[in-house]
């Protein structure tokens, strides 16, 4: 099928960002309205010279708009999918919410997915040593730790709100329940106390965008 004038997602199945990135598509009802491009990152397709050409970091995901332009970071993206499809907004409408939502997504990556993906990548085996090849294990555990206060606050913020920026869903709620698919396969649990935290997370697993990709 021709991707011409058409956006194209180059994603790794099962990777936390890119299933951000399909939570967002999904929530916009836009699943079908995009295609799919595998990167092989466990054979180093995202190290190549045709990838660094779309993204000079190598990271996964990247967007290619119908104009032929190359997007990546998965906040920037979600921000190009809001603004490009119909349907509720997931960044937020007017100015104190797009303040607010932007707030809250920065937590969300930085106490939760980022400390995660240090964790993961620095004081585990990660991906293999063909591409973890530096690692600071020192570094690692201290962003474990730094995810785990991250659990707590999120825990404490969610008792008195239904949705991470408060009473919308949005992009902030994508970015840390994908913090927390993460902390998971990185077998950082959260703990049994945070309450909040783990009703959240179960209300938000029954909502399509996540169940239904």
């Amino acid at each position: 099928m021709s991707t011409e004038n058409q956006i194209v997602i180059f994603e790794t199945t099962g990777f936390p960002n890119p299933a951000r990135i399909r939570a967002a598509l999904a929530e916009k009802n836009a699943l079908q309205d995009v295609s799919f491009v595998e990167v092989d990152v466990m054979n180093l397709e995202h190290r190549t010279s045709a990838f660094y050409a779309m993204n000079p970091l190598g990271t996964v995901p990247v967007l290619k708009t119908p104009e032929g332009e190359f997007i990546s970071e998965s906040t920037a993206i979600t921000e190009y999918i809001d603004a490009y499809f119909e349907g509720a907004s997931l960044t937020g409408r007017s100015p104190l919410e797009r303040g607010i939502v932007h707030m809250m997504q920065r937590r969300a990556e930085s106490l939760v997915m980022d400390a995660v993906g240090t964790y993961f990548h620095h004081a585990t085996d990660g991906l293999g040593p063909s591409i973890e090849t530096y690692q600071c294990s020192e570094w690692g555990q201290h962003q474990k730790q730094r995810a785990v206060s991250g659990f707590e606050y999120f825990n404490r913020l969610l008792a008195n709100r239904p949705f991470v920026a408060g009473e919308q869903f949005s992009m902030a709620d994508i970015t840390l329940f994908y913090g927390l698919a993460f902390a998971d396969f990185a077998k950082l649990s959260i703990p049994p106390a945070l309450a909040h935290l783990i009703a959240w997370r179960e209300r938000m697993s029954t909502r399509p965008c996540f169940s239904q990709q």
